[in-house]
């Protein structure tokens, strides 16, 4: 990076490069350096030339050694010291303090003359080099002849260099060479060399563009056979005048389309940007589409692939329908082993999936989920995407119902030799497509003959539902209970188990409740005898002598704790009884009476299993009363069957219903929103790109200058309003110096355009204003020193680098010399604090993700939530996340049906992601008991950090005030 500085300062010196001092070795004194630079050989002085850039790139100029340096070194024919050298004078003060070039320079412009006419190719070529670097009239005039007849030289590295250095001085001091252009035209006439005429082509594009296209027209037919360099070169040339050169816009394409096939990567990519910048024609989408897949194919660097696949995916979103022909292509892509480039390559997919293509992409993803079902080379990444495959079929499948009815085959073949995550999610989309009557009959036979598979608590309870939902017929629910019964095992639920347990123990004392040891041992009395000692030890029943893993499905999982599957069986056992009690005819009353007590046999087992110390952890309450419910409602299902038929069967699926439509309508609003947000007004203007500006037009974005922009957060999108609120006063309006900044946060940089006026009658030596950072920002450059006029003023730019998302914080100094020798001034700059909603973007992720990063992240801050009344007064809980979502830049994860409603109580997911990746956690859990009293409760943030959770927690605690 380079610190510029402009204002009434005069010249100021350009740094070029950096370079970190040894910390082993100590740094030289004056005397020193010019002993070595005065008596020492090729090696010592190199090693003391060194040590003097090292320190000037430090800010030490070492003025008093110019002379020196000139005298001892400048002679040499060492071609590594020359090289030092030319480092040198980028560096080195050549101003006096009245502005002017000090007359030493005289010999540096004698030597680089010489060096221009040396003999060596390296040197010359090293020298041309370092022109480009050169801004002094004075210096370069007298090398002017000498550079041009570079351009004749025999050596390609040599005509390379001069190229550029007539490229670097025309472009700054054109006065110079007034004839540039036409030189540098003949040169690219008749140069044979691929970089020379490169390096010529992209002088004529920026300077003499009608020449370049004028070389373009006559070599057209040689575009493919040119070089890897000089295609871009074509590329660039046609980017920069396919508007001013409409004319010739046949001939750009038609080079374009000949570049799409070649043999570079890089000139694939560059042409395919270009081409659609050209032509909107869907046959030229097409192929730049063609060419963004070929390369996500054959590139084995998943990092190309990311960006290759990222701008395929912008082509789409500008080119709505045009390439949807091409999704079978992309799903090769899929054959990449990094799972990030499948996420993205199905993502796309996703969006250019239509009734077309929907029967191809199903078909496809069906194969490679077969696939990682029988692949076991690598069973982690195979289980991430088969998750991912499973996601996505899902997806489709709710958005194109036809095809449902095949993929619910797959999964219920399949499913019980899924993961616990893809098992989930698989049983999540069967739920979803067992209300089509037609495929209900099938679902509920293949859950029925898959459920003693089923380990996972959630794949059970999803299956539990579904069986209780949906099995209406007296046979299937006869055949459910059967299956249920089976994976229920032996009854009652503890008594077997304590029999299973004391037969285990030992079969001498099977029919004894507890198994009881004794155990002796030798102990030494008080007067010296011996005595025996014996103890009697009871065994109690406990989890870890429990084999878990032998026993079937819903007891394992009931043994394990786990009471909310307990809860769902017997919401399920209730459905089966009341709708088979419904269903059969009065002479059957008999069984029903036997499915009802064997179901409250169940449920009773269920909370005994709970109460005992068969489990690690017991029954909770909610658990307790929601069993107890189910029990109750058997046990009045006569007198009351119509009120429980609405409780447990309508109202069940009312609430889901109702869960699938607002999913549906968020779903919904998010594509609109997106619709919106890229949809064109009917009173919009039309803009024709003949007719606008030549800084404007219909693809403006596509220029280079507008990417140019991007980069460096230099978009004049924000208002001047609006700018004003990013500048920071550093100093006082009564401080010798005032500073003030503009502070542009662009991404993972930090732009300060600091702005300093001297508001003293004297000039100011030597000033430079010195930045510290706390976080995990860093400065990329070290400002340089220079002089302020009086009541004149400077500014200086300087980027700071942010690696991570936290709060960070910039302070610094104002260091500068007065009239004195040894008068230094300092002045103490504000704190410039850097905020973290910068890079904190509202995001989305699905609930099992949101609970597992909830148990892998280990830092947590608790904010505990309190209002006044009266800001509570006309503030109601819904509002009230509102202000928190809108202060955090969170998004919120829980349906709007499930916030519907006013209970008093509030709870809510809330997740985001930064532009770093990191994730960000959040749980508010909140509560007004009356419409007069404030509100109250907290809020738990989790983050992979400290730094994230801090700063959230701070950003709550600001917006808790705010109220």
């Amino acid at each position: 990076m380079m610190a510029t500085m402009s204002g009434q300062a005069g010249p100021t010196d350009a740094c070029y490069m950096l370079i970190q001092p040894r910390l082993d070795e100590e740094t030289p004194n004056l005397q020193t350096l010019k002993r070595n630079l005065e008596r020492g050989t090729d090696k010592i002085k190199a090693e003391a030339l060194q040590q003097v850039i090292t320190a000037a790139v430090q800010g030490e100029t070492h003025e008093q050694l110019l002379m020196h340096i000139i005298r001892f070194v400048m002679p040499t024919r060492d071609k590594a010291l020359k090289k030092l050298l030319l480092l040198y004078w980028e560096i080195c003060p050549m101003y006096d303090g009245d502005g002017k070039l000090k007359q030493e320079t005289i010999l540096i412009c004698n030597s680089l003359l010489h060096d221009l006419q040396h003999p060596n190719e390296y040197i010359r070529g090293s020298t041309l080099r370092f022109l480009c670097k050169l801004r002094e009239n004075e210096l370069l005039e007298p090398l002017i002849g000498p550079t041009r007849n570079c351009l004749s030289h025999r050596h390609s590295y040599v005509r390379m260099n001069a190229i550029e250095a007539v490229s670097s001085i025309y472009q700054h001091l054109p006065h110079l060479i007034p004839d540039a252009p036409e030189l540098i035209n003949e040169v690219l006439q008749s140069e044979a060399d691929m970089t020379c005429r490169r390096n010529a082509l992209v002088m004529l594009t920026q300077h003499a563009t009608s020449l370049a296209v004028a070389w373009l027209k006559d070599n057209a037919n040689q575009v493919s056979e040119f070089e890897e360099l000089l295609q871009l070169a074509v590329i660039d040339l046609i980017r920069r005048s396919a508007r001013d050169f409409a004319a010739e816009k046949a001939l750009f394409i038609r080079c374009i389309f000949e570049l799409l096939n070649a043999s570079s990567s890089a000139v694939k990519f560059e042409a395919a940007t270009t081409l659609v910048t050209l032509s909107g024609n869907p046959a030229a989408v097409k192929a730049a589409a063609s060419c963004y897949i070929a390369l996500a194919t054959k590139e084995s660097d998943n990092n190309i692939r990311v960006i290759v696949l990222e701008q395929l995916d912008r082509l789409r979103s500008r080119y709505e329908g045009i390439i949807d022909d091409l999704v079978m292509d992309l799903l090769r892509v899929l054959t990449a082993p990094d799972l990030d480039v499948r996420r993205q390559v199905l993502d796309i997919v996703m969006k250019l999936t239509s009734r077309r293509n929907i029967d191809d992409i199903i078909s496809v993803l069906k194969k490679e989920l077969i696939k990682t079902l029988s692949d076991t080379v690598d069973y982690e990444k195979n289980t991430d995407y088969r998750l991912l495959l499973i996601q996505t079929i899902h997806a489709c499948a709710a958005k194109f119902p036809e095809v449902a009815a095949s993929v619910v085959e797959l999964f219920l073949s399949s499913i019980s030799e899924f993961g616990a995550s893809s098992a989930t999610d698989a049983i999540l989309f069967i739920r979803e497509v067992a209300g089509n009557q037609d495929l209900r009959p099938d679902i509920i036979k293949h859950l029925v003959a898959s459920f003693m598979d089923f380990r996972a608590g959630k794949v059970i309870r999803g299956a539990l539902w579904i069986l209780g939902e949906y099995a209406e017929t007296p046979e299937e629910i006869r055949q459910v209970w059967v299956r249920l019964r089976e994976a229920i095992g032996e009854l009652p639920l503890l008594a077997a188990e304590q029999r299973e347990l004391e037969a285990a123990d030992g079969a001498e004392t099977a029919a004894a409740a507890d198994s009881k040891t004794t155990s002796a041992s030798r102990r030494i009395l008080p007067d010296g005898t011996y005595a025996t000692e014996s103890s009697l030890t009871a065994k109690t029943p406990d989890a870890s002598s429990l084999k878990l893993d032998t026993k079937p499905p819903l007891r394992a999982v009931l043994l394990h704790s786990d009471f909310f599957t307990g809860t769902v069986l017997a919401s399920t056992l209730t459905k089966l009884v009341l709708r088979f009690a419904r269903s059969v005819e009065a002479t059957e009353e008999q069984q029903v009476n036997s499915l009802c007590a064997e179901a409250m046999l169940i449920m009773t087992g269920i909370i005994r299993i709970g109460q005992s110390s068969f489990v690690t952890t017991p029954i909770d309450e909610d658990s307790y009363d929601r069993v107890l419910a189910c029990i109750r409602a058997l046990e009045y299902m006569d007198e009351d069957a119509e009120v429980l038929t609405e409780a447990f069967i309508s109202d069940s699926q009312n609430a889901f219903s109702r869960m699938v439509k607002g999913e549906s309508k968020r779903t919904a609003d998010e594509e609109r929103q997106q619709d919106k947000d890229s949809a064109v007004q009917v009173d919009d203007g039309i803009e024709f790109r003949l007719l606008a500006p030549a800084n404007q037009g219909a693809n403006a974005e596509d220029s280079l200058e507008h990417d140019i922009e991007l980069a460096t957060g230099e978009v004049e999108s924000r208002a001047a309003v609006s700018k004003l609120d990013s500048v920071v006063q550093l100093t006082g309006f009564s401080d010798a110096v005032y500073a003030e900044a503009y502070v542009n946060v662009n991404q993972y940089n930090i732009l300060l355009d600091i702005m300093v006026v001297n508001q003293t009658n004297t000039t100011l030596r030597n000033l430079s204003i010195e930045f510290s950072t706390l976080g995990d920002l860093k400065l990329m450059e070290k400002p340089t020193s220079y002089n302020v006029a009086p009541y004149s003023f400077s500014s200086v730019k300087a980027s700071i680098k942010v690696s991570s998302t936290e709060t960070g914080v910039i302070f610094g100094t104002i260091v500068y010399d007065g009239p004195s020798v040894n008068d230094t001034h300092t002045i103490v700059l504000n704190d410039i604090h850097v905020d973290i909603m910068e890079y904190i973007r509202p995001a989305r992720c699905d609930e099992a993700q949101f609970h597992s990063m909830w148990t892998e992240f280990e830092w947590e801050n608790k904010v505990n939530m309190s209002t006044t009344k009266e800001a509570a007064e006309n503030l109601d809980l819904r509002a009230y996340l509102q202000h928190i979502m809108k202060a955090t830049n969170m998004a919120c994860l829980t349906p709007d049906n499930a916030l519907a409603g006013d209970c008093g109580f509030l709870s809510a997911n809330l997740y985001a992601r930064s532009i770093f990746g990191e994730d960000a956690l959040a749980n508010i859990s909140i509560e007004k008991p009356t419409a007069d009293s404030p509100i109250t409760g907290h809020i738990r943030i989790r983050a992979k950090t400290q730094g994230i959770a801090l700063s959230l927690g701070d950003k709550i605690s600001a917006a808790k005030v705010s109220l």
